[in-house]
């Protein structure tokens, strides 16, 4: 059942002064949504020439039913502590509440501020909203100072009223929260996947120059070590050379040192190519059109992952690291196969697994794949989102 269209006098303060990452694709996520539901809204964001610019490359003309304030020129407080600027946009907007985008950039000194006593400032009380990506210290496996101190600052706050809703992407995380803390409403918000048409597997490999014949394992992203660029380079050449394997790595990875040299060796044999630049989103469709199975060799990630959302949507498996959020979603969703974390002889051995699958065993992982992508799709997101901001209106039933 869909939320009622909310009144256009509401008006919200969106705060996001990012721009790189998921950070510009999620406001855009949002303030789409917001829109649609009738709410009026002011975006607290970076206006600097580049920042703008792929503001307006993005977002386009939503820009055009918005206004827009710049979030870096709001004062801040010791340390760059950002509540302080927070509190200067939504007053200067006039905004009624507001909703940050990624409530991380804040988090971790609101907690431990709150712990000792130092809680903000009154008239944010029960205006803050927003989604909180990364709690680390609720899912830490170890007691730990920090850990605590963030722990009393967060139950504090929430138990006072300072927040009027928050949005975690952890669907196992939320349900215990709101056990926990239920005068506050919490909801399991999907990592979005974009919506693509996939060409045929052939065509999408000889658009990209990939061979016909092997078992196409795809690495997409950021070239960032925790990523594990390092362990599917290492994995690969490992396999000996009559496995039919094929890496296809696109994305801005910039490879350095033995990565680097891994993979001219691997394209050099003919298994592997780089695609090493930022790619549109129909050359995107296009890797994961032309790919088997889809890697996700992640160190110590915490949260979820578009990549995971993205593969689901292609109907395609995926490898996946054995830990955390990532590693229980493929877990008990059954999206595909899991190898030790950070163990590069345990993913060849995934690798090889793929590779074998008999056939009625892919066909089920690309079934659980098409579910899961159902729970994932922009439409579950927009859902989601609108039930949590305007089911927390004042005079909603969680509120009146």
């Amino acid at each position: 059942m869909s939320a009622a269209p909310a009144s256009p006098l509401r008006h919200l303060l969106l705060y996001e002064p990012r721009t790189e990452g998921h950070h510009i694709s999620w406001l855009q996520f949002i303030t789409e949504d917001l829109l649609s539901a009738g709410l009026r809204l002011t975006l607290a964001v970076d206006r600097r020439p580049k920042g703008e610019a792929k503001l307006r490359a993005h977002l386009g003309g939503l820009l055009d039913q918005v206004t827009l304030m710049d979030a870096l020129a709001a004062p801040r407080g010791a340390g760059g502590y950002q509540l302080p600027a927070v509190r200067h946009c939504l007053k200067t907007s006039g905004a009624q509440e507001v909703f940050l985008c990624e409530l991380d950039e804040i988090a971790s000194d609101l907690w431990r501020r709150a712990c000792f006593g130092i809680r903000p400032a009154p008239e944010l009380r029960g205006r803050l909203s927003g989604i909180y990506h990364r709690p680390r210290f609720l899912g830490a496996p170890r007691w730990s100072p920090q850990r605590w101190v963030k722990q009393i600052g967060f139950g504090r706050l929430l138990r006072a009223g300072w927040f009027r809703h928050l949005l975690l992407v952890d669907e196992f995380l939320a349900p215990a929260l709101q056990a926990q803390f239920p005068q506050v409403p919490f909801a399991a918000l999907p990592v979005p996947s974009r919506e693509f048409q996939l060409a045929p597997l052939a065509e999408a490999r000889r658009a990209l120059g990939v061979p016909l014949a092997p078992h196409v394992f795809l690495f997409y992203g950021g070239g960032y070590r925790r990523k594990g660029l390092h362990l599917a380079v290492a994995a690969m050449r490992a396999l000996p050379p009559e496995v039919p394997a094929f890496l296809l790595c696109v994305g801005q990875l910039n490879p350095t040192g033995d990565v680097a040299r891994g993979l001219a060796e691997l394209t050099a044999q003919n298994r592997a190519l780089l695609i090493n630049r930022y790619v549109s989103d129909a050359e995107e469709a296009l890797a994961y059109a032309a790919s088997d199975t889809v890697l996700l060799p992640y160190l110590r990630h915490f949260g979820g992952s578009a990549i995971l959302s993205q593969a689901a949507t292609a109907a395609r498996m995926v490898i996946a690291s054995d830990e955390q959020l990532l590693g229980r979603l493929v877990r008990d969703h059954n999206l595909g196969l899991r190898f030790v974390t950070d163990n590069s002889a345990d993913l060849a051995r995934a690798l090889r697994e793929a590779v074998a699958l008999p056939d009625d065993e892919r066909a089920g992982y690309t079934a659980r794949a098409r579910q899961y992508a159902a729970a994932c799709s922009r439409a579950a997101y927009r859902r989601v989102l609108l039930q949590a901001v305007l089911g927390s209106a004042p005079g909603s039933p969680r509120h009146g």
